[in-house]
């Protein structure tokens, strides 16, 4: 007789945790997922309204990463891949109070009015920097000045990280925010080198350069809910929070759905929660919070607002991806997104979509208004940068209060928090985007390290 399959208790049903179910079930275990939430996939919600198909949390996907790639592959959905327009590759940022494209070429960059020429000199005079080998790590705002100005710092830095992690260039740690650009550094001098370097070294294993923008034909959520609809029936409980890790083996969990407690062992346990979900999550009899120092783990408030209009209401093409504001600019908003151009059906017929993003590590506050308020705020915004004019006809707002963890100076020692954790008790497992990255890619391969190590380990 052979034995029977082990069991595998997965928290989180994001994108994280449902890969690493799906990896797992492929495996042959047995796998329960237990989600608090009333659905699944995480920050990952696609919602189609009156005609519009909105993207609430990420809203698009970087399609290189081969982890990336086998899943969609094993999941049947690369028929339904739908690419960005290719003026998808224009972008924009604010300066002087408008639009300015982002240059796409050397000879553009040379002819372009978003830097001066103290900057431009800059970016050829990197080329020659030596190695260095830093004792202690830095600011990624600290790093760009280093290699280039403060001009480059203000006006590209500091709207990419806006865009990225809604976050602060002077405050997020380059070894854990942008490990490939700490490791150019320190292995050509040169970041312009290195990141060279590391791009030809992707295309010798087989890697695409720079990986194209892509959703699905359904929008970004049908990747996990394909993932749902792979796992075995009733393997997924929503609103089921648990309280409570008894270790041991075998581990018990203790859960709370409403009013219904209830207790499950498994084999293994895999946490692929948010920071304050395991800042929660209490270990044995005496109800001990180990990993309680991630509770202060910078996440900022975002809003992000879709806005429907009938074309003739917007004066901008909306010729490209979108555009990002640096702070420098003194604006109401972090950037816009013009959606309806990015991918196709995502406005009726004579509307144009446009997605826009506030608050953040710059602007709290103003993510958390209500939304009359938000339109008010940004109202201005959306007349000079996109010459928008009138009510919009369609509004959906939706509000992050902890949005996306912020990679800041001195992350080590919350990573150290649950890698301690992990190590003391055998047969657990955490991912996600507090400890693997904070993109879509990053949780796909964190889902996949999740499974592959409870495999190795069971």
């Amino acid at each position: 007789m052979s034995p029977s399959p082990k069991s595998i208790a997965v928290i989180g049903a994001g994108i994280t945790g449902l890969t690493a179910a799906f990896r797992l079930h492929q495996r042959g275990f047995r796998v329960q997922v237990f989600e608090q939430a009333t659905r699944t996939g995480g920050s990952i919600q696609t919602v189609s309204e009156s005609g519009y198909l909105i993207e609430a949390g990420p809203n698009s996907l970087q399609y290189g990463a081969p982890e990336l790639k086998q899943l969609v592959n094993d999941l049947g959905l690369e028929s339904e891949i739908v690419p960005a327009n290719p003026l998808a590759k224009r972008r924009f940022l604010v300066r002087g109070g408008k639009f300015v494209p982002v240059p796409a070429s050397p000879g553009s960059f040379l002819g372009t009015s978003l830097f001066g020429a103290r900057t431009k000199f800059s970016i050829f005079a990197e080329l020659l920097a030596r190695p260095r080998v830093r004792t202690t790590d830095i600011s990624l705002a600290e790093l760009v000045r280093s290699h280039f100005t403060q001009e480059l710092v203000d006006y590209a830095v500091n709207p990419l990280i806006a865009g990225i992690y809604a976050g602060d260039p002077e405050k997020l740690s380059v070894k854990h925010a942008f490990p490939t650009l700490w490791a150019a550094e320190r292995s050509h001098g040169s970041i312009i080198r290195g990141m060279m370097s590391a791009s030809k070294a992707k295309k010798a294993r087989g890697e695409s350069g720079v990986a194209p923008i892509v959703s699905f034909r359904h929008g970004l959520q049908q990747l996990t809910d394909t993932l749902v609809a792979q796992l075995p029936p009733g393997a997924i409980r929503l609103n089921t929070a648990v309280e409570t890790l008894l270790p041991g083996q075998p581990h018990r969990l203790i859960w709370r759905n409403g009013q219904q407690t209830g207790t499950d062992e498994f084999d293994h346990i895999v946490l692929a929660v948010p920071a304050g979900a395991l800042a929660q999550l209490t270990f044995g009899s005496l109800g001990e919070r180990p990993m309680a120092s991630l509770e202060n783990i910078p996440h900022p408030p975002v809003s992000s607002l879709f806005l429907g209009y009938r074309r003739d209401q917007v004066a901008h093409p909306l010729d490209g991806f979108g555009g990002l504001v640096p702070a420098v600019e003194k604006r109401d908003v972090l950037g816009i997104l013009f959606s309806s151009t990015l991918f196709p059906g995502r406005a009726p017929e004579g509307h144009v979509g446009l997605t826009v993003f506030v608050g953040g590590m710059r602007q709290p506050g103003h993510a958390r208004l209500t939304t009359p308020q938000l339109l008010e705020r940004i109202g201005g915004d959306l007349r000079e940068l996109v010459g928008a004019q009138g009510e919009p006809a369609f509004v959906r707002h939706t509000y992050w209060p902890r949005a996306i963890p912020q990679y800041t100076l001195g992350y080590e020692q919350w990573l150290g928090t649950i890698e301690t954790v992990e190590q003391a008790h055998a047969g657990l497992f955490i991912g996600g985007n507090v400890r693997d990255g904070i993109s879509l890619p990053d949780c796909v391969k964190s889902g996949q390290k999740l499974a592959e190590r409870v495999a190795a380990a069971g």
